[in-house]
């Protein structure tokens, strides 16, 4: 054989070789083997202790996994407040919340200034001379209608204000998880009821010690005590209401999930408060009133006795527990089985 000849049989022999290695099927051992002896090594990205605590069991790895997953939790929840508190509706809702209690400083201030010392009523009496007893009015006052729209708003429109605008598909893509998305929503519609709260509690306040005497606080039960101690039980009313309106929030969140429509679970929310009031003022159904969750709404004025009704406060707090409970369940078992689709 001549040397032309071995030269082309050896080139047909390494294109046919070649041919192989470009086949995966059909690549021998040996070839495969001789192909991964003549790479380079690999450089090592991980040092060999994290590789063997990885084998032992991933014990290295998990905690990691589990502070990024924490971590886009806080990071989903910033940007949910953020929005939030950047909508002009709701920032509408917490002015209007802020006047309500200046104007009605300045009316019992001008009642006060224009009655007799026996034509003055109680209320206006105890503020007269309580700077601080503003707060508390303004709590019995709003509680029960003007602070409930305020927190239904943002509550209600949690999971239907998403679906209606056609953004509740791409965020659970991201991905998120719908546990995590709905625990983001509620903890968002909670920190918004404190916030309501918060600034209903400082503009009466302000209020209040602008156009009252300051100094000591006369309780409903007559027993005086220092501003300093009136000032903790402000603190008290404010972590009692807000509780009340977290409660509310998730009855809210609940009625989001059944619909696409987001005023739909705002109006809901309201009818319901709105029979539960009609339900409390029937004489025949006093035995569910204990039941219903407007009921403990104006339990706050537990702080203003002397000593403080623990017990009130407390069986308020356990009936909100309840209603967080109950409907964040039904929020959940709606939210978790839902078809999305928009």
């Amino acid at each position: 054989m001549s040397t032309a000849e071995t030269r082309t049989q050896a080139g047909a022999g390494t294109a046919a070789a070649e041919q192989l290695r470009r086949m995966p099927g059909l690549v021998p051992v040996t070839e495969t083997l001789r192909t991964v002896a003549r790479r380079p090594p690999e450089p090592l990205t991980r040092d060999a202790g994290e590789d063997a605590g990885e084998n032992a069991g991933g014990v290295t790895g998990e905690p990691a996994a589990e502070g990024r997953r924490i971590g886009a939790f806080w990071r989903l929840l910033g940007s949910e407040l953020s929005l939030t508190f950047r909508r002009p509706r709701n920032m509408a809702l917490l002015a209007v919340l802020g006047v309500v209690p200046v104007i009605l400083g300045i009316g019992l201030r001008f009642a006060s200034g224009t009655a007799g010392d026996g034509e003055m009523g109680g209320i206006v009496q105890n503020l007269a001379g309580n700077s601080l007893m503003l707060t508390f009015l303004s709590f019995s006052f709003l509680v029960l209608l003007l602070m409930p729209v305020a927190v239904s708003v943002v509550a209600g429109d949690a999971i239907a204000g998403e679906a209606g605008g056609g953004t509740l598909r791409y965020l659970l893509a991201a991905p998120v998880g719908r546990g995590r998305l709905l625990a983001v929503k509620y903890l968002n519609a909670v920190v918004f009821g404190y916030a309501v709260t918060a600034v209903v509690a400082v503009t009466a306040l302000l209020t209040g010690l602008a156009l009252f005497p300051g100094g000591s606080v006369t309780l409903l039960s007559g027993t005086t005590i220092t501003m300093g101690e009136g000032l903790l039980r402000i603190l008290l009313a404010v972590g009692y209401v807000g509780a009340a309106m977290a409660a509310l929030a998730a009855v809210a969140l609940a009625l989001s999930t059944f619909t696409e429509v987001a005023i739909g679970a705002i109006a809901g929310t309201l009818v319901l408060l709105v029979v539960c009031q009609v339900v409390r003022a029937v004489p025949a159904l006093e035995p569910v009133t204990p039941y219903l969750l407007p009921t403990r709404f104006t339990a706050f004025d537990a702080v203003l006795r002397d000593p403080v009704d623990f017990a009130a406060l407390r069986d308020g707090l356990l009936s909100f527990a309840a209603y967080i409970a109950l409907f964040g369940s039904i929020a959940w078992a709606r939210f978790s089985g839902k078809d999305i689709t928009s």
